[in-house]
């Protein structure tokens, strides 16, 4: 009896020192010391700029009215509209390009490794400049376009930025032209990742060219191309460097997505409660992406 009491009682001291050996590993002395000392700064940098600013963003955007107010707010509406055509044409042409580019450059040669390395500047240069400078490359009086074509054709082009479906096409062109490179070097991986065993057993088959490309190369490319599609749908999303440097949300905020309305409402009309609740609308869309994805990075791979 006294012993099996004093089993009992050492129970969940027992269960407490397992706890602490699982939590530990195999580590000690120390190894133990110097794992907690790198370990503690991460933990702290995660807590500050990610676990913190989310649940406070989350905080400031609870309550019900502020979604009445900015549903109700026309520039909304128009916002609304904007960052679906933008997500749209944006993600389905730069990836439709990013295939069929992959094609291209998985042919031989130097040269068309020297047109690979070009291709990519793109998306290697900074966004900032990058944006900015096409900014004043649609300038309606004086800017490199307008120019072009009065001394190419003697027309006057338009007023890229004056116009809301201009200044919108332009913006959309942009991200399509700054991050199509980058997609396509994702999708070249997943081309050169496919045994040649299978091409050459498809060539015997008689599925050459685009039989080849449909029979062959695009099924085992199947998965990679909805992933990337997912995670470059949430990047689009939350994406304002286009919008912001190029058009500023104009004319008369008539070219806004949802990330740049939320900086307007958050910082010109000083309302930051207002702007989360504008980014924080897409959540409904954003949540169940991000849901899909990791399912999908869960339980399938790419298959080749």
């Amino acid at each position: 009896m006294t012993t099996a009491s004093a089993i009992e009682f050492g129970g969940p001291a027992v269960r407490r020192q397992s706890l602490w050996r699982y939590w530990r590993g195999g580590l000690r002395g120390s190894e133990f010391t110097w794992a907690v000392a790198f370990l503690v700064p991460y933990i702290g940098v995660f807590v500050a700029f990610v676990a913190y600013p989310v649940f406070y963003g989350l905080w400031m955007g609870s309550k019900p009215s502020l979604y009445t107010e900015v549903f109700s707010d026309p520039i909304y509406q128009q916002t609304l509209v904007n960052t679906v055509l933008f997500v749209a044409f944006g993600v389905n042409l730069k990836l439709f390009f990013a295939l069929m580019l992959s094609g291209f450059f998985m042919r031989p040669g130097w040269w068309v490794k020297g047109l690979l390395m070009i291709f990519v500047l793109p998306w290697a240069v900074p966004a900032l400049p990058s944006f900015i400078s096409i900014h004043w490359m649609l300038n309606g009086e004086w800017g490199l376009l307008n120019n072009l074509l009065y001394a190419m054709f003697n027309i006057d082009g338009p007023s890229w930025l004056n116009e809301r479906w201009t200044a919108l096409g332009s913006v959309i062109v942009s991200h399509i032209w700054k991050w199509t490179p980058f997609w396509t070097v994702i999708l070249l991986a997943g081309r050169m990742a496919i045994p040649t065993e299978i091409s050459d057993a498809a060539k015997v088959d008689g599925a050459t060219g685009v039989r080849s490309y449909i029979y062959v190369s695009f099924p085992l490319l199947a998965n990679l191309y909805l992933i990337c599609t997912l995670l470059s749908t949430i990047f689009t999303l939350g994406d304002f460097n286009e919008v912001y440097f190029i058009t500023g949300g104009g004319p008369a905020n008539s070219t806004h997505v949802l990330a740049t309305l939320g900086v307007r409402n958050a910082f010109d009309l000083a309302q930051p409660r207002l702007g989360v609740a504008a980014v924080m609308s897409a959540l409904p869309l954003m949540i169940p992406l991000v849901i899909i994805l990791m399912r999908k990075l869960k339980t399938s791979e790419v298959q080749l």
